[in-house]
């Protein structure tokens, strides 16, 4: 706990050091003149390097050991140090020899299609590693069923009901999802029904879904009744595990409070994503219960704050930042200057709607400004904007803009550079908390960085 609280502190340190990098608003990029702000000796090095070269910055040692540019000291001592602080984010392959549970229904030549219908790549990488992650403690720590927050359509829980044998109980908001998810559960057990011998689907568990929303505000006794209510339990002599996949802001700290003040929760898996969702409490807010910070630890210090800005980039993807920088598509990274040159045109106009929110535009090769802008502010308040009314002096600025979008690139990819070590923040926060309460808590990244950004899993078992 020693060694984490130091690397805590260290982290921290280096962050607040650093908060005028993270703390800048891309969109504000030309309007503010953010390349400025960078030291002299950084803008001078930067700004004579090749975009391939430039992946040195967020790219591993492996990766980068051909490029010989020599490097502003400051700058790699930086690199270093969030090296050495940062959590992991390479996947280690999980083999489990000695398990003897298997999902063969994944690979069955008529039904692997509904475990695989409407699923992109991404989630089907996600919840396939999840299940196994989840059975595993599931036969470790011998609990009767998991509970799955914000199961969705309830993909996971159908691998794990009827691949594993293990009973779910989802708990999703929505109630049209839950109901989908019990046509697609139907659907399943009647090809297997016609497909699969008797002996072959007596493991089956059909997945229980409850439509509920678990908020801070959700006491463990109102919990606790949705669960038997939902499994016909008549006592409290149970025991179950937690898992969320990819639960969203606060919705993960939230899992964990559940999961402490439950004594019949034995285990806790989950992967989070959006921090930048989270509630934080600051140093003069009334927050009781915020999503960051959670431990003991970290309330005692002076400063331990992340802004909004620094948790948004902790959710970005490095490692496709770094294959875009390094393959050559660039076309691609050029979306943050074409907004950011928007930015500027939308001020001018309504100088008092700073910052409002556009279309996600998917840039395309050769994507003109025009094109970008009549496809971003469809639907929105400045859609009224008319192109042709644009001064001579508007539409110049907006092409000496554009010309710089390198060095918007530039500060991007040094902005991902720290976005490991505040995602690593959270997560040590989120360790601290659960030992602080007796658990025995272990981070490990379990999916493909590049397919799914958010790849660590935090699990927990109470001592």
């Amino acid at each position: 706990m020693e060694q984490l609280q130091f690397k805590l502190l260290s982290s921290l340190k280096l962050v607040k050091k650093y908060e005028w990098l993270l703390d800048f608003y891309m969109l504000d990029f030309y309007i503010e003149d953010h390349w400025k702000k960078l030291p002299d000796v950084w803008q001078d090095h930067l700004q004579n390097l090749s975009l391939e070269e430039l992946g040195e910055v967020v790219g591993n040692e492996n990766e980068c050991n051909s490029v010989k540019k020599i490097w502003p000291l400051e700058f790699l001592a930086l690199r270093q140090l969030v090296k050495n602080l940062s959590i992991n984010r390479r996947t280690v392959d999980r083999v489990f020899p000695q398990n003897n549970m298997s999902c063969p229904l994944l690979d069955h030549r008529k039904l692997k299609h509904i475990f695989r219908k409407c699923v992109k790549p991404k989630k089907y990488h996600e919840i396939t590693r999840m299940a196994e992650v989840c059975a595993k403690s599931y036969q470790k720590m011998s609990v009767d069923f998991v509970v799955d927050f914000g199961a969705g359509v309830g993909h996971l829980a159908r691998i794990l009901g009827y691949g594993y044998g293990i009973q779910v109980c989802c708990l999703e908001m929505q109630d049209k999802l839950n109901q989908q998810a019990i046509a697609i559960d139907h659907k399943l057990e009647t090809m297997a029904n016609k497909f699969l011998e008797d002996t072959e689907i007596a493991h089956f568990k059909q997945p229980k879904h409850v439509t509920q929303c678990l908020t801070s505000r959700t006491t463990p006794t109102e919990f606790l009744q949705s669960l038997r209510q939902a499994l016909n339990l008549n006592t409290d002599n149970f025991r179950f595990g937690i898992i969320g996949l990819h639960p969203c802001g606060d919705l993960g700290p939230t899992l964990m409070r559940m999961f402490l003040a439950c004594k019949q929760a034995k285990f806790l898996n989950f992967v989070s994503c959006c921090y930048q969702k989270m509630t934080t409490k600051t140093l003069n807010s009334q927050t009781n219960l915020p999503g960051y910070p959670l431990s003991k630890f970290l309330h005692g210090q002076d400063d331990f704050q992340l802004s909004y800005e620094a948790r948004e980039v902790s959710c970005h993807a490095n490692e496709v930042y770094f294959d875009r920088l390094t393959t050559g598509q660039h076309e691609y990274l050029k979306i943050h200057s074409l907004r950011a040159a928007a930015e500027r045109l939308i001020l001018e106009e309504f100088p008092l709607l700073r910052h409002c929110a556009l279309r996600n535009v998917k840039h395309q090769p050769g994507m003109t400004f025009d094109e970008y802008f009549r496809q971003a502010v469809k639907g929105t308040r400045f859609e009224t904007l008319d192109q042709q009314i644009w001064t001579d002096k508007q539409k110049l600025q907006t092409q000496e803009d554009l010309k710089n979008w390198r060095r918007i690139v530039c500060l991007f990819t040094l902005r991902l550079l720290l976005a490991p070590l505040v995602e690593s923040i959270i997560l040590y926060d989120r360790v601290l908390f659960l030992m602080e309460h007796d658990c025995e808590v272990h981070i490990e990244a379990i999916f493909d960085p590049r397919l799914s950004p958010r790849n660590h899993i935090t699990s927990a078992i109470k001592s």
